[in-house]
């Protein structure tokens, strides 16, 4: 009984740390996928250029705010949520040191905020009543040294295996078209859910034309069918989220319940060859963006001749469906089988 709650508690403990980095991911980039595309309309002009830096900026801020996001699911004080938040900041790869100061771009490697969540919050835990009445000036420190410098130990490291999964991905590049749009479909709606970044990976190998199409859609398939499985058990923000901003929100569901992925790759991969056959195009940056922010779909339009057929294959390839194979998935897994049930998807929000 001992080993069965013990294994229970150490599994709700990394199912809380998932949940809360994952509420951290989409809190950040929702902001930039929402107005990305509609800013562009308004290129140069000072509002656009504000709103757009702050869009920007607050991606950066990733790790912190899954600090604070995982620190609020373990009901912690506003001390150990800081504290947590520090030591991720800090080892997540989103500053550089340079000669001249500090540099902050991108999102940071989450493979290692996702690492030190885990171990900063379990320092967090084991050390909240050592300090005493020091804890204000002593645990942050502590936290910050012990987790935060064993995260810029295995930063370099874990850095490395995602650019080696990147290499990997693109030895599918060099497959015959249609098999190229299964797997670059399926591969990429397991990234999307992973704790990789789709969006690294893709700019990493340069993956563009139908490739970068056949990833996309496989993206888009695999958010409105989450979207859609979870839709009666999550709020209709929540929902939507999964698609207009990122299906990364469901990783703590996806990587507990391995079966999710099932529907989502079949859907993916069907998508995949669909989109190639479509004559779907992207760049290496609309790739992992699947529906979010629009980037995917009107990418896809403005690099086509923009006839008639284009604009009828970009609808079929990211509305039309993405929506009809979602709901088929969702009947014959849910409904036909029983194999996966609404409360598989429900999300930890708060």
């Amino acid at each position: 009984m001992n080993q069965k709650s013990n294994g229970a508690h150490i599994k709700k403990f990394i199912v809380d740390v998932l949940n809360g980095t994952s509420l951290g991911i989409v809190i950040t980039l929702i902001p930039s996928a929402l107005v990305s595309q509609l800013l562009l309309l308004f290129t140069g002009t000072p509002v656009a250029t504000k709103i757009g830096f702050m869009t920007t900026l607050i991606q950066s801020t990733l790790p912190i705010v899954a600090g604070f996001s995982v620190g609020q699911i373990f009901k912690l004080s506003a001390i150990d949520s800081g504290s947590i938040a520090l030591a991720m900041f800090v080892s997540s790869g989103v500053v550089t040191q340079t000669k001249t100061g500090m540099l902050i771009s991108g999102t940071g490697v989450i493979l290692n905020i996702l690492l030190i969540a885990t171990l900063a919050t379990a320092l967090v835990k084991t050390t909240t009543n050592i300090f005493g009445h020091l804890k204000m000036l002593l645990q942050p420190l502590f936290v910050l040294l012990v987790a935060g410098g064993i995260g810029l130990i295995t930063l370099g490291p874990l850095r490395q295996v995602q650019t080696l999964i990147g290499e990997a991905v693109a030895y599918a590049t060099d497959l015959t078209p249609l098999l190229l749009g299964a797997l670059l479909g399926g591969i990429f709606a397991f990234l999307i859910v992973s704790p990789l970044s789709s969006v690294g990976i893709a700019m990493a190998i340069n993956l563009t034309g139908v490739g970068s199409g056949a990833a996309n859609a496989g993206i888009v398939v695999a958010s409105f069918t989450l979207a859609a499985m979870g839709s009666r058990v999550n709020p209709i923000g929540a929902t939507l989220a999964h698609f207009i901003g990122s299906p990364k929100i469901q990783m703590a569901n996806m990587l507990t319940k391995p079966k999710l992925f099932i529907p989502t790759t079949i859907g993916a991969m069907i998508m995949g060859m669909v989109a190639t056959i479509l004559d779907i195009k992207g760049t290496p940056f609309s790739a992992g963006f699947g529906f979010s922010g629009l980037i995917g779909p009107l990418t896809a339009y403005s690099i086509s001749d923009k006839s008639l057929t284009a604009i009828i294959s970009v609808l079929l390839t990211f509305i039309i469906l993405p929506i009809a194979i979602s709901f088929t998935l969702k009947w014959i897994f849910m409904t036909k089988f029983k194999l996966i049930h609404s409360e598989d998807l429900k999300l930890t929000l708060s």
